[in-house]
């Protein structure tokens, strides 16, 4: 499980702000071989990518983060004062990308841990829905935090559980596989390669251990709670993996148990993709998804809401202070909720109750 880190040297590189220039936008369903996703680093050898190829070699930029104010929101309601009959409320979490202590703060905010982050919540139930690491200073920190407080929820009656997204998938394959080729579909690839130009943090790869690794391993796909699919990314992709909620999560915890590179860097791939939901075709998508698997909406993380907006910070940046995310995006004819307020360019770590208000 743990063999084939292939540590190797971080090239180091000063960012400048025009690097964060958002290029077109591309809807997933459309061709590569001229374009590719927001902030996608494309290799020159690899221009002129096969169609339905998805780019990963740099998914989404980070835009240094400061001392800015966070959009205030709602005010936190209180989950202990749920009757204790039935299940607790409902809240999901987008994207954390390692940022422990905006997570904290948010979850504080909301009232489900107390000053000490320890859970306080009672019989509420916390959705987690993937990616905790990457980009961040402490990934294996909001690991750790969220096994815990799976403990103490479950405890105290509730329960906090955590979906599976395309950068849980990308470590277990820069731990598991380093630099071992793997077949891209438009050359030769590598999970570290991909894993560092990502985001990938050398000190959250030191220290990964064999409990954060299974814990990963065991991650669900999608589930449907309340009328709401959770689901990591915003694509029709967990199409191909099965026509059930339990097959999907099967077949993807049959592939990483087969331990074959090439069979996990396709799943990668495809967890990669985006904008299903977005533009024309969007709320059509988002049915199918809903058809096949249950609930009235899907809820996702993984695309910044700044980006499904068209929002992105100025070029200069002197004045700057981030995106202004008051909550979650709601689009797709009202089918498709946006969590990813985009915490990695400066944006705000949504954790929101669901279902949202009128």
């Amino acid at each position: 499980m743990t063999q084939g880190a292939g540590q190797g040297p971080e090239a180091e590189r000063t960012a400048t702000l025009r690097d964060f220039r958002v290029p077109a936008y591309v809807h997933e369903t459309g061709p590569y071989d001229q374009s590719a996703h927001p902030g996608d680093v494309v290799p020159a050898h690899e221009e002129g990518l096969p169609e339905g190829y998805t780019p990963t070699q740099r998914d989404l930029p980070v835009i240094v983060r400061d001392d800015t104010a966070q959009a205030a929101g709602e005010p936190a309601p209180d989950p202990a004062a749920q009757p204790a009959a039935g299940p607790g409320p409902l809240f999901v979490v987008g994207d954390v990308h390692g940022y422990l202590d905006e997570l904290t703060a948010a979850l504080r905010e909301q009232g489900l841990v107390d000053d000490a982050g320890q859970w306080c919540a009672g019989t509420a139930r916390l959705w987690f829905l993937g990616d905790f690491t990457d980009r961040g200073p402490d990934g294996i920190g909001v690991i750790d935090l969220v096994m815990r407080l799976s403990a103490e929820a479950a405890a105290a009656g509730g329960y906090c559980k955590a979906l599976m997204g395309n950068h849980e998938l990308l470590l277990l394959g820069a731990k598991r596989y380093g630099d071992t080729p793997v077949n891209s579909g438009a050359g030769t690839a590598t999970f570290q390669a991909a894993w560092l130009l990502n985001g990938g943090q050398k000190t959250d790869m030191d220290r990964l251990q064999d409990h954060h690794l299974q814990w990963m391993a065991r991650l669900d796909a999608l589930e449907e709670v309340d009328g709401h699919l959770l689901v990591h990314s915003d694509t029709t992709a967990y199409l191909e993996y099965g026509r059930s909620i339990e097959e999907v999560n099967d077949t993807v915890h049959d592939a990483l148990t087969r331990n074959d590179a090439d069979e996990v860097w396709d799943l990668f791939r495809k967890f990669t993709k985006r904008f299903s939901f977005r533009d024309e075709g969007g709320a059509e998508a988002a049915r199918s998804l809903l058809a096949t698997y249950g609930g009235t909406r899907v809820v996702h993380g993984h695309s910044p809401i700044p980006y499904l907006l068209g929002e992105v910070g100025s070029e200069d940046g002197e004045d700057d202070a981030g995106p202004t995310v008051d909550g979650p995006h709601v689009y797709a004819e009202g089918l498709a909720i946006a969590m990813d307020g985009g915490v990695t360019m400066a944006g705000k770590l949504l954790v929101q109750q669901l279902p949202l208000a009128d």
